[in-house]
């Protein structure tokens, strides 16, 4: 029977586009999603944003917007990331999605009815210049535990403790830099430190869930201990589950002016975005939760192993739900030897400029995974050994098979296979023999490991090739046969590597799979070659080499003008972000022309639009629907000069045709400033000129 999985990622915040962190784990997880499909197994694969918390909230205002547009706005702009780098989630959703409210509020009065939420007054830090309390993550200082300074209020990045942001050694506002005041409020807790918990915790973290180093930290968080300097660490501690109006999240039932604290809510967006997909599929998700065989796995990030080893778990297993069987925690991504990403000093990785250089997404997605080995450790982006492992890998090694055998079988054997002999037959068992290890290693997430045996695979098949010399077969008439059976057995052994490949190269696969005229190739197909007779397609070159200069860009430090207009973005001018780079190309073909307002009037049944009538020096007049009536009255625009852009496709309204569009300005957010300000050229200009 195939297996039934359910497999998400970390939930990224929604105040930032993708950053290279997140597309390496959602490779890595894609990888092995793609893996158990190929062995028949039914996945569901979803991810989502996470919306909530006070930090959205000031990102929100700071940028004009509501905290729903704004969250709105950053999702937009997810998809190019997801398909450029062949990441196929089944959904994505967002926490602030109604499933969530329900799911999460759900969980909630099932923990509350197990008698583990309590109620305690509290002391919180508030900012006496921004009037408001602080969210944990708007508080630093240094670390109560291993003392390392800078450190966020719920936890330190450093040691990993978790902790009361009171906890915090001089704490400092991250928004303003004053000093916190402390004012009680009531706050709303998740007992972690009851019995309950920690015995059910101690066992879970401890019985084979988790890698070996991850249970290993873990474990350290349950002792009561003696730290170097004398503090005491006592093991776990109550959990804060609520925040203080004003706060974007999801209310807390029965608590006015109370919300989830973010992290509570952000991982039940994984159960929510799960219930959207199978609710629009029409399957019924209590019952597929409820499956006893039901297989849950997270892929995460080694600085949220706290959130998802202690408190999810266990608000899952006390809520009556069913826990993940494993949590795979992959460590940080760092780029040429260590070095610290930094985009102004040209050392970060950017997704979309990686894409934007034309450069291969697969080229990436083999050598991140020829570096993950499946335990927590980080890996380094080295620009040099990228460019030599993807060109000798793929291109000298892999694609090169082909490329050496395809063209003889196309000229002299129109594309037919023959049959093969006993050292090609040998040679195909032996890539055949090793499909189980490597499917193995694709299980245990270590791809490295699976990668270095295709490439080792791929060298016996090279060697072959070498020792038979095909372009010297195909130079004496009497060894015709000979050829034909060589570069049989060297596309048979192509299309073995390309099934052990193909979890890591989606696209490149299923070209091949094209070349070959094959069915999608599944992990049972290693054991049926393809027979004697088999036609396959033209040869086309399947992959091009990793260029120095493509490199050399990526890496290339922003200008002080690229940065200056980055810094301007963010200010977001008139409450509306710059809109993405176009080019003079792009902008030419938007024909502005100065046009001459001949009449205006009201429009019978529409309170917002009015009638123009514009001579844009064509030797006729135009029709054009513009909805500027809050502002002008017709009268003060009959006789003016304007901007209109002239080659709109004309438009059908209820009202009659509009023949393009006049220009104005207004702010992004018309609650800010509700003016429209029509375009009027300085005296001189004529209608019909060309605005350039």
């Amino acid at each position: 029977m195939p297996r039934q999985i359910f497999v998400t990622t970390a939930l990224p915040y929604a105040n930032g586009n993708f950053h290279i962190g997140h597309i390496m784990e959602y490779i890595q997880a894609d990888i092995w999603v793609r893996h158990q499909r190929m062995q028949g197994n039914l996945v569901n694969f979803v991810g989502a944003d996470d919306t909530h918390g006070a930090p959205i909230m000031i990102a929100a205002e700071k940028a004009g917007k509501t905290p729903q547009q704004f969250v709105a706005d950053i999702a937009a702009g997810r998809k190019p990331y997801l398909e450029g780098f062949h990441i196929a989630f089944d959904n994505w959703h967002s926490t602030d999605a109604p499933e969530n409210h329900q799911l999460a509020q759900q969980i909630y009065r099932e923990l509350k009815a197990a008698g583990l939420i309590a109620s305690k007054t509290i002391e919180q830090f508030f900012d006496p210049e921004k009037n408001m309390f602080l969210p944990d993550r708007f508080i630093k200082g240094e670390c109560p535990n291993c003392h390392a300074k800078d450190q966020y209020g719920d936890n330190c990045e450093v040691c990993g403790k978790v902790y009361a942001p009171t906890d915090l050694i001089n704490p400092y506002s991250a928004l303003s830099g004053a000093k916190p005041e402390l004012k009680s409020s009531e706050h709303l807790f998740f007992e972690l430190s009851n019995p309950r918990c920690v015995e059910f915790l101690e066992k879970w973290t401890q019985d084979g869930r988790l890698q070996p180093e991850v249970a290993n930290k873990v474990k350290e968080w349950f002792t009561v201990r003696t730290n170097p300097d004398g503090s005491t660490s006592e093991g776990l501690g109550d959990w804060d589950i609520s925040r203080d109006a004003p706060y974007f999240g999801i209310e807390i039932p029965d608590a006015p002016g109370k919300y989830f604290y973010v992290w509570l809510d952000a991982p039940v967006g994984y159960l929510a975005s799960l219930k959207n997909l199978l609710d629009k599929r029409g399957e019924d998700f209590d019952a597929y939760m409820a499956n006893p065989d039901l297989e849950q796995y997270h892929f995460i990030g080694k600085d949220i192993v706290t959130f998802h080893t202690l408190f999810w778990p266990a608000m899952l297993h006390f809520s009556g739900r069913k826990t993940p069987n494993s949590v795979f925690v992959h460590g940080f991504l760092t780029v040429n030897n260590g070095e610290k990403m930094s985009k102004s000093r040209g050392t970060g990785l950017d997704p979309l400029k990686y894409l934007s250089l034309g450069m291969n997404p697969e080229w990436l997605r083999y050598y991140i995974a020829a570096k993950l080995n499946g335990r927590n450790e980080d890996i380094d982006f080295n620009a040099e050994d990228f460019m030599a492992r993807v060109n000798s890998d793929l291109i000298g090694k892999y694609v090169n098979i082909a490329s050496r055998a395809a063209g003889f079988l196309a000229k002299r054997f129109g594309g037919a296979l023959g049959a093969v002999s006993e050292d090609g037959i040998a040679l195909i068992e032996e890539l055949r023999f090793e499909a189980e290890s490597i499917q193995r290693y694709y299980e245990q997430r270590d791809t490295a490991r699976a990668l270095r045996e295709v490439m080792a695979l791929a060298d016996r098949v090279n060697a072959y090739v070498d020792a038979n010399k095909p372009w010297e077969l195909a130079k004496k008439e009497d060894a015709r046969e000979r050829l034909h059976d060589v570069c049989s057995a060297c596309v048979e052994a192509f299309r073995l590597l390309t099934l052990y490949l193909k979890p890591v190269l989606p696209a490149l696969a299923a070209e091949v799979e094209s070349f070959l005229k094959i069915a999608p190739l599944q992990d049972g197909d290693a054991v049926t070659p393809l027979r004697p007779g088999h036609v396959i397609g033209d040869y086309k070159h399947l992959m091009q080499r990793v260029d120095i200069k493509q490199l050399d860009a990526l890496f290339e430090a922003p200008t002080q003008s690229e940065t200056a207009l980055a810094a301007t973005e963010k200010i977001a001018p008139g409450g509306e972000e710059i809109a993405p780079l176009i080019t003079i190309d792009d902008f030419a073909k938007i024909d502005l022309r100065i046009a001459k307002i001949v009449n205006c009037e009201p429009v019978e049944g529409s309170t917002k639009l009015l009638r123009l009538t514009l001579d844009v020096g064509e030797g006729r007049e135009r029709n054009v629907f513009s909805g500027i009536a809050s502002a002008y009255k017709p009268e003060q625009l009959v006789g003016k000069l304007t901007v209109m852009v002239a080659n709109l496709a004309p438009r059908k309204m209820k009202f009659g045709v509009s023949e393009g569009m006049v220009l104005a300005g207004s702010h992004g957010d018309d609650k800010v400033d509700g003016g429209i300000y029509v375009l009027e050229p300085f005296p001189g200009a004529q209608p019909g000129m060309r605005v350039r």
